[in-house]
């Protein structure tokens, strides 16, 4: 029997993988009572987008790769897919040694394949551009294990392509470090690359040649933000959500699961046949510790960075020269408290029509370690970033209108080992009936991965739910019994 309507599933977090499990669940069965739990004040989690200077600008995410098709399929299954579009130019650039420098041809997550074109883009040193040569003759760098980014790409490449190329790269990601982040999860094709290729240049090479040539352009957004895509989900989902309502416990029963909700003094019983945690990974931790403890204990052990974003809206005439491409990326031996820099209005024709006369500039700030940045108040932060713009594009005056959003403990860290600890925590999900985890903690923190996680968790839900209505093992029908009763 297939039939699993009226039953209960309870998602807690209001983010896009939660939202997405919800779609999926009621996709599969419209009857479902499906209840989203989320502890802020709206959902959507770091998908938010408003006002600066009468244009609807992303606050967080401002797009998703567009080569992976969970966060479009996601877009169109909301109602969305005409809103779809793409980036105007994806030409970026590093800022290396005080100026801008355009991103080498064919790099893999910032990993050089072409030394010509190193070369030509000047963001190493000559001695270190002749470092990076090395990695042809060096003897193999043997990788049997799991190691940090830093640890192999610098005995191949050297430390300086580390520094200028790889930290960049990863802290727009991630805004974490090179030295704990794990090979693994976080370049897998490199670390693929490493358990058999000698040469680093060589095997990056071969990734970038079996990219796509045709595949249209990597990132995507939506024409009124990536913030539009959460209120779009929940509504085709059909879910009952509920904004600023706190899980405090998650409680196994005979029949299914208990959620205690609300405040000690005004707390609500919620009883339901299946639970998927969409929340990072120490409140998920925290709800784990009394019917997972072991699942408890490995996603107490992934630890987040904070960040903070400061969009800019100046005058067109600010600037001596139009911005060109879609931003920079600024390395940590630069010392510059901005991290990366996108220029919306150039990188979005959308964003342009809808600002005529207008240049938008995101400025990210916040690395692991850098949190001393983030404690100043918001006119410090503006003031940061406007000075990014004087030194670095020349901007003169002030902007007509600025926003400061921050996002604190947003970005888990893919520390080594991140898959091993991820693999052990599912597993011991896995060994509770009607329970699953999704979000950004676990494949990707990207909108397509979480999107990705919510599916997944969503299938596993709905086969514990089917298991449930089959008939028990060693049961038989009594043919004097109504239809479905069984005796045993």
């Amino acid at each position: 029997m297939d039939e699993i309507s009226g039953r209960h599933v309870v998602i807690v977090g209001g983010g896009i993988a939660g939202l997405a499990a919800a779609l999926h669940l009621n996709r599969a069965d419209a009857r479902l009572k499906i209840t989203v739990l989320e502890g802020a004040v709206r959902i959507g989690g770091k998908l938010h987008a408003s006002e600066v200077a009468g244009v609807e600008v992303d606050a967080g995410a401002e797009a998703m790769l567009a080569r992976r098709p969970e966060g479009k399929d996601l877009a169109r299954l909301a109602g969305l897919g005409d809103a779809l579009v793409h980036p105007g130019t994806t030409r970026a650039a590093v800022l290396s040694r005080g100026s801008l420098r355009a991103m080498p041809a064919g790099q893999v997550m910032g990993v050089p394949s072409d030394l010509v074109a190193l070369a030509r883009s000047g963001i190493l040193s000559p001695g270190g551009l002749a470092r990076v040569s090395l990695d042809r003759v060096l003897p193999p760098t043997l990788v049997t294990t799991d190691v940090s980014v830093a640890a192999y790409i610098r005995a191949r490449m050297g430390g300086e392509v580390v520094d200028r190329l790889i930290e960049p790269m990863l802290g727009g990601v991630y805004a974490g470090r090179s030295d704990r982040l794990s090979l693994d999860a976080t370049m897998p094709s490199v670390a693929a690359a490493a358990r058999t290729e000698r040469s680093l240049l060589r095997a990056a090479s071969v990734i970038a040649a079996k990219a796509p040539k045709d595949a249209g352009p990597v990132f995507t957004t939506l024409k009124h933000g990536m913030g539009s895509l959460p209120q779009a989900v929940a509504k085709a989902s059909g879910a009952d959500v509920r904004t600023g309502t706190t899980v405090r416990e998650l409680i196994r029963t005979e029949d299914g699961w208990r959620l205690v909700v609300g405040p000690t003094r005004e707390e609500e019983i919620i009883d339901a046949d299946a639970v998927i945690l969409a929340v990072p990974a120490r409140p998920a931790s925290r709800l784990l510790a009394r019917e997972a403890p072991r699942a408890a204990a490995e996603l107490a052990r992934i630890e987040y960075s904070s960040m903070a974003v400061v969009t800019l809206a100046y005058p067109g005439a600010a600037f001596p020269q139009a911005p060109r491409g879609s931003g920079y990326l600024v390395p940590a031996v630069e010392g510059r408290p901005v991290k990366a820099a996108t220029f919306a209005t150039t990188k979005w024709p959308h964003l342009a029509e809808a600002g005529r006369d207008l240049v938008i500039v995101r400025c990210s700030l916040g690395r692991l370690g850098e949190e001393a940045v983030l404690q100043r108040d918001d006119a410090e932060l503006v003031a940061l970033a406007m000075n990014e713009m004087t030194e670095i594009m020349g901007a003169r005056g002030l902007p007509a209108d600025t926003r400061v959003t921050r996002w604190g403990g947003s970005l888990p860290q893919y520390d080594v080992g991140h898959l091993d600890r991820v693999a052990r925590a599912r597993a011991a999900v896995a060994a509770q009936p009607g329970l699953a985890l999704c979000g950004a903690a676990y494949d990707g923190v990207g909108i397509p991965a979480c999107a990705a996680t919510g599916r997944t968790a969503a299938a596993r839900i709905l086969e514990h739910l089917r298991a449930e209505q089959e008939p028990k093992a060693g049961a038989r029908t009594d043919p004097a019994a109504p239809e479905g009763r069984m005796k045993p």
